[in-house]
């Protein structure tokens, strides 16, 4: 598979078109292109096959704060590669523009925007992605040249030191300049010098209605910030739970920034050796499967499953059958502090030590939000009682959420709980019995005076009561049919990691390091965050 990217459209939210660029060939037009990508019902795969146009061409789409980006290629190519390039150039126009992304942002800086495209992609095939390489590729004017861009000023300077029109700005000596590292940019200072790690993990977990685990796994991302002048050689050791010579089995699917020295990961699983871009990026990614942690022999419970928060829900409470309870249990979530220097406790939450709330020490859970789908079946919820918190039902999304604010959390409860009452649509017979709707007879009784004076008979009785059974049973069917058959829990925890994954050191080599004096020692620090967006779910 050998093809290119043939063009590149931007629209906004309302489907205006806010930029068109084409790489090559005669392809599409942005207004042809849109109709016949709409035309496709939603949800829209990433990757939509258009055998009608000539020629056929393939719109790779991605969706991105209210921007819709479409690249159209019409020679076989590898998606994932295409997909990628669409990130990237996110990402750096995220970088150029600022974030979040607008289309406002991309109009008034049109000339930064197609610097960018063509840097990036170059008559069609990928080319420069780093967002390094590309802060010395771009030109992006200052306040001042923009005061002054219709004047030709000779030595006027610039935050870089050189003027306008100082032939040492000219792409053909910056390339001479350029590094031959293609994610970091030359001749980076830094007054501070700072190393920082952020590990977050994002919880996917499915329970049982016993409580017992069916999957549970943690994706992990290691974000790393750098700055640091010269050229640092950065080594970052990585430790499991039960130390290091299991890690190569505890990480699974790990994927490395382009930095990273493979052949030393492989050498020493948990060692990552690189020369860092310069400001914040991507390190690694990896993902753990936490039920082997679980001890098999055992039943596996929830308990087992070491996770901040426990959930149970019980369902056909209450004399009809129409009532339900969550039930949600805090545990304590105790993690070993690193074992690498104490400078301060790492600043506001920094993994260095110290007792600071959200250390490893003393993780703090927060954001706790509980949310219970409910069938289409339901009208409402009569009664919503939550022991703590706030808890609202919405029909549009079908739903009831109940958030806990941190205040609460933070008080050492252990236990909160909610209970809700259903109400089902309006039965038949309730319909029939009430024609005029003002509820004169919402009971179902008959009140007429037909019925003899003299007419109680055991057996008309016994038929009430049977009736009446009846009905409580068909009352209690019926609420069975509106219980809800799962729950799902979001919260975040920061200073601790559902897998124990930890970060051990933090090391430059100053052998290899360039331009790094002998006495800069830099300041490190290492924060850990779990979250889970929904991803803890038990089931009924």
């Amino acid at each position: 598979m050998n093809g290119v990217v043939e063009a590149l459209h931007i629209y906004d939210e309302h489907k205006s078109l806010v930029l068109s660029h084409t790489y090559t060939s005669r392809p599409l037009s942005a207004t042809h292109l849109l109709p016949l990508y709409l035309e496709h019902p939603e949800p829209r795969p990433n990757l939509i096959y258009l055998p009608n146009t000539n020629p056929p061409t393939l719109v790779f789409s991605l969706t991105h704060a209210n921007l819709l980006f479409l690249l159209t290629t019409s020679s076989e190519i590898e998606p994932l590669l295409v997909l990628e390039f669409l990130h990237r150039i996110v990402d750096s126009f995220e970088e150029f523009l600022g974030a979040p992304l607008l289309a406002h942002k991309i109009e008034s800086n049109y000339d930064v925007a197609a610097q960018l495209l063509t840097e990036m992609c170059d008559a069609g095939t990928v080319n420069t992605t780093e967002p390094n390489a590309l802060r010395d590729l771009v030109e992006v004017e200052g306040f001042m040249e923009k005061l002054l861009g219709n004047f030709s000023l000779p030595n006027l300077p610039t935050k870089s030191g050189f003027g306008v029109n100082n032939p040492t700005n000219s792409p053909s000596l910056l390339a001479q300049t350029t590094p031959a590292l293609p994610w970091r940019r030359a001749n980076v200072r830094h007054t501070s010098n700072e190393l920082y790690a952020d590990v977050v993990e994002t919880l996917s977990v499915t329970m049982a209605p016993s409580g017992r685990p069916l999957a549970a796994f943690a994706n992990g991302t290691i974000a790393f910030t750098s700055k640091v002048s010269g050229v640092p050689d950065i080594a970052v050791t990585l430790t499991g739970p039960s130390g290091k010579h299991n890690l190569n089995s505890l990480i699974e699917l790990p994927v490395f920034h382009p930095c990273v020295r493979l052949a030393r990961w492989r050498e020493q699983p948990g060692l990552l050796s690189f020369i860092p871009p310069d400001g914040r990026f991507i390190l690694a990614g990896y993902e753990v499967d936490l039920l082997p942690f679980t001890d098999a022999k055992l039943s596996k419970s929830s308990s087992s499953l070491k996770l901040p928060v426990n959930l149970e829900i019980k369902t056909g409470l209450g004399s009809s059958g129409s009532d339900f309870e969550v039930r949600l249990h805090i545990n304590p979530v105790f993690g070993a502090v690193p074992s690498f220097g104490s400078r301060g406790g790492g600043g506001a939450g920094r993994g260095f030590g110290g007792q600071h709330t959200g250390t490893p020490a003393s993780p703090a859970l927060q954001d706790l939000v509980v949310t219970v789908p409910l069938p289409a079946d339901v009208r409402n919820l009569s009664e919503i009682r939550p022991s703590k918190g706030d808890a609202n039902y919405n029909p549009g999304d079908r739903a009831m959420e109940w958030s806990i604010p941190n205040k609460d959390l933070s008080t050492g409860t252990s236990y909160f709980g909610l209970r809700c009452t259903v109400v089902g649509q309006l039965a038949e017979e309730d319909v029939e019995s009430d024609p005029t709707g003002f509820g004169f007879n919402a009971t179902g009784k008959d009140y007429s005076y037909d019925e003899p004076y003299q007419s109680s008979t055991p057996e008309k009785a016994k038929s009430t009561e049977a009736t009446s059974d009846e009905k409580d049973a068909k009352r209690m069917a019926q609420n069975k049919a509106l219980m809800p058959s799962s729950a799902a829990v979001s919260f975040t925890v920061k200073g601790w990691l559902a897998s124990g994954i930890k970060v051990e050191s933090i090391v430059i080599d100053t052998r290899k390091s360039r331009g790094l004096g002998e006495n800069v020692k830099p300041y490190k620090g290492v924060k850990y965050l779990t979250v889970s967006k929904g991803g803890v779910e038990i089931r009924c």
